[in-house]
């Protein structure tokens, strides 16, 4: 079953998972480390991503990494980049007032 992307991510504990998987893979023992809960509770977090297909298990001997899946990220880059083009826009804006406004004081 593949989940939702969005439902995947919008535990900020995923959201977290993701960001250290996406700067190395990591085995649920290592990132289980970087959360003040049980290994159990991070292995129900990516056993979501997985579903979700944010990430994926590579074995490597008797460990398993999870990696990012950039692919399906970039599922989330593409809902928000309209979003992205309108705060670039209004902040464009704003740096033209600043500097109508730094011009009139002079």
């Amino acid at each position: 079953m593949q989940r939702d992307v969005f439902q995947a991510i919008a535990d900020p504990t995923r959201r977290a998972i993701l960001g250290l998987v996406a700067c190395q893979a990591m085995t649920p023992n290592t990132l289980a480390t970087h959360f003040e809960m049980s290994r159990q509770a991070v292995s129900k977090h990516i056993h979501l991503l997985s579903e979700a297909e944010l990430v994926y298990a590579k074995p490597n001997g008797r460990e398993v990494y999870y990696h990012l899946n950039p692919i399906r990220m970039k599922e989330v880059a593409d809902w928000l980049a309209p979003f992205q083009q309108l705060w670039e826009s209004r902040f464009i804006q704003l740096d033209n007032v600043l500097q109508t406004l730094t011009e009139e004081k002079k």
